[in-house]
């Protein structure tokens, strides 16, 4: 054999298990997050308003600047999150979707890798999460939801405070996938 095809071979176990791990980032993380969105608040309330999915269709869309993936990957968590709560199938769906495109279509223009930036964009985004939620809500289902600004402000920024360590474990972890 040649020294090629040896070294081929030799590294061929390395990338499948690098292959594996990048699975398990982009599956298990967002399950974890949609499991941790639909139970945890069964037994402490106050944390349905963290919205973990989101927080990581950002993360995703941000870090990877790809529209069409962050489309699919959005759509995904999002009707993941649809089928496990005792909402209308297809509202997260489209809302995560719209969320995935703008986050990865603003990241190619500012510098995510700022904190501060991140902090600003992941606020924007849970905000304009909610709201669109509401629209279409409204438009779509015909339902009376209320919106409350100064809530959804609230709240805003309680997401986009966690965003910083999570993001930050999460780029720990696609390190080492």
């Amino acid at each position: 054999m040649s020294e090629f095809s040896e070294r081929i071979l030799a590294d061929a176990p390395r990338k499948t298990r690098v292959e594996n791990l990048r699975l398990i980032w982009l599956i298990l993380i967002p399950l974890v997050a949609i499991l941790f969105q639909v139970y945890v608040p069964r037994y402490i309330p106050f944390l349905q308003n963290l919205e973990l999915p989101l927080l990581v269709t950002v993360h995703f869309a941000l870090t990877r600047r790809g529209p069409a993936s962050a489309v699919f990957y959005g759509a995904s968590i999002g009707l993941v999150q649809d089928s496990l709560s005792h909402l209308p199938l297809g509202m997260f769906g489209i809302v995560k979707t719209l969320v995935g495109y703008f986050a990865a279509s603003v990241s190619m223009r500012f510098d995510v890798e700022n904190p501060f930036v991140t902090f600003i964009l992941t606020f924007f985004f849970y905000f304009f999460h909610q709201f669109f939620y509401w629209v279409l809500a409204r438009a779509l289902l015909g339902q009376a939801l209320g919106f409350d600004p100064q809530q959804t402000f609230v709240f805003g920024v309680l997401n986009a405070i966690v965003s910083l360590p999570l993001f930050h474990i999460l780029d720990k972890l696609k390190v080492a996938a």
